[in-house]
């Protein structure tokens, strides 16, 4: 399902969506980003040592179809295990951002979203160069 425009056609705000370690989803919800719609869907996911890849990836593609959430924050260990839907992910709405846990840094170099806007921004071997920099 195509989404092109998506951004030009959305009405009211658009909400942030997180998923990650407990730590990571707690800290956000108590900012406030919380929320459940109609459904019962809620726009956070806290993955444990018992969380399925498969719940994972369903709950990913969710909130991809969802149109009311602007930004997937997603804990970078977790943005791993699910490499290929981020990576088919091209639309502009949501925004996919890797974000650092608790107990995992944040590698810059793993992010294919600022990989590839680095690519856009200075070239292939220049914006690899800038990504190291980050460190």
């Amino acid at each position: 399902m195509s989404k092109k425009g998506k951004a030009f056609r959305t009405k009211g705000s658009l909400l942030v969506a997180v998923i990650g370690d407990e730590a990571t989803v707690t800290g956000f919800l108590l900012t406030g980003i919380g929320e459940r719609n109609r459904k019962g869907d809620s726009n956070f996911l806290t993955v444990t040592k018992d969380t399925t890849l498969s719940q994972i990836e369903i709950f990913f593609k969710k909130l991809l179809d969802r149109d009311d959430i602007g930004i997937i924050m997603i804990s970078q260990n977790i943005a791993e295990q699910i490499r290929n839907l981020i990576t088919e992910h091209e639309e502009v709405i949501p925004t996919v951002m890797e974000i650092p846990s608790k107990d995992v840094a944040y590698d810059p170099e793993k992010d294919v979203i600022l990989s590839r806007a680095a690519r856009i921004l200075y070239g292939n071997e220049v914006g690899m160069e800038k990504l190291r920099q980050l460190d």
